[in-house]
């Protein structure tokens, strides 16, 4: 049984404020693949639904180049988008691997990320290209990094009565960097990431170093995170093996994995060194390195 004491369905983002401003206990329904398991377990009483809120749906390009992804769009759409394609593939490839084709096609991005654990496979990506949140409250827009928006124990940086209503990407952010994103999983297909890793890298000219370099993790500590020591390591460095070997060793500075009942912590520190050096191998390629 689904235990809805009420379900308010808002009109617009207007609305749903107001909504969330009237009703302290509510909280957001947008694609519900997560939220519904929850109800279903005795866990939530008032919902406001933003489902009808198209203006929330969709991917655009503002003049500045900014690539702007609606918070309500949906896994399967990101993936077929022309932009996403052409600029942030392997978003589309992150995507692809949440659940089967039922939850893809309602599951939202931005649901996805405020539901604030470490393994949404969304999550790593964005954090990789330095995603912006924009919020939206009573008291109008709030931008906030990706990195502020995660706190501990599945907490985010919005209050109760905001609304994540896009994830921005700008233009230098994304502009010449080609990525690839590995999840570990004990099955292949409809399974949490026992660890998920997202590089993406921008070469020299000539193609033969690494001019930068980001990479971030999920289930590699309580919240999604970035490895500044593996960035730093092969920033400016020639592309070969021993590159590669060196941003996997780096890694292991930064992360902070546990053990639980999916995985040991130091089988996670192993598939953190061996994701990382597959990951950005494949970056290279596809940015036309060659190793």
């Amino acid at each position: 049984m689904y235990n809805i004491r009420a379900l308010y369905e808002a009109t617009s983002v207007g609305h749903a404020l107001a909504l969330l401003q009237e009703h302290e206990e509510a909280l957001i329904l947008a694609g519900g693949s997560d939220l519904l398991i929850q109800i279903r377990e005795g866990r939530l009483a008032a919902l406001v639904s933003i489902q009808k809120l198209d203006e929330l749906r969709g991917i655009s390009l503002t003049e500045e180049g900014t690539i702007r992804i609606g918070a309500l769009t949906s896994f399967s759409r990101i993936t077929r988008d022309p932009l996403i394609q052409k600029h942030l593939g392997v978003l589309g490839e992150a995507v692809d691997m949440i659940g089967g084709p039922q939850i893809r096609n309602i599951g939202t991005i931005g649901g996805n990320v405020c539901n604030g654990v470490s393994s949404a496979d969304s999550a790593s990506t964005l954090m990789a290209y330095d995603a912006i949140m924009e919020y939206t409250g009573p008291q109008g827009i709030r931008i906030m990094s990706i990195e502020d928006h995660y706190g501990q124990g599945g907490k985010t940086a919005l209050t109760h009565d905001e609304i994540l209503t896009a994830i921005l990407i700008p233009q230098e952010r994304y502009e010449h960097c080609y990525g690839h994103y590995i999840k570990y999983a004990m099955r292949n297909a409809m399974d949490i990431a026992t660890l998920g890793c997202s590089v993406n890298v921008r070469l020299t000219r000539d193609k033969r170093r690494i001019e930068q370099m980001r990479i971030a993790y999920g289930v590699a500590g309580p919240v999604p995170m970035r490895s500044p020591s593996a960035e730093a390591a092969v920033k400016g460095q020639e592309i070969c093996e021993e590159t590669i070997d060196l941003a996997g060793k780096a890694a292991l500075n930064d992360v902070h994995p546990r053990s639980s009942w999916r995985a040991s912590r130091e089988f996670r520190l192993h598939l953190i060194e061996e994701l990382t050096k597959r990951a950005l191998g494949r970056s290279i390629a596809l940015a036309g390195g060659i190793l």
